[in-house]
């Protein structure tokens, strides 16, 4: 059975970037950039300032007030290079 995958913890580290920790051991630094041009949803967060205004939401996963949000799956599988 695969184990459910949240975030412990999420820190702003600076432009696009944000150092996250699993609850599965991992952790380090992820780009978000390219994440934050391509979705329309995604278009408020669109400065470094906005960007940084995130949050971890009741499941935990990295959230904005705007409703766009990133899986813990999608930063982990980014994060370690598993898809």
């Amino acid at each position: 059975m695969k184990e459910c995958v949240y975030l412990l913890e999420a820190k702003y580290l600076y432009g696009f970037r944000v150092f996250v920790r699993f609850n599965t051991g991992e952790a380090g630094e992820i780009d978000l950039h390219d994440l934050i041009f391509k979705y329309k949803a995604a278009a408020p967060l669109q400065t470094p300032q906005s960007f940084a205004a995130f949050h971890l939401d009741s499941w935990p996963t990295l959230a904005w007030k705007c409703g766009f949000d990133i899986a813990p799956e999608t930063l982990l599988a980014r994060l370690t290079g598993r898809a």
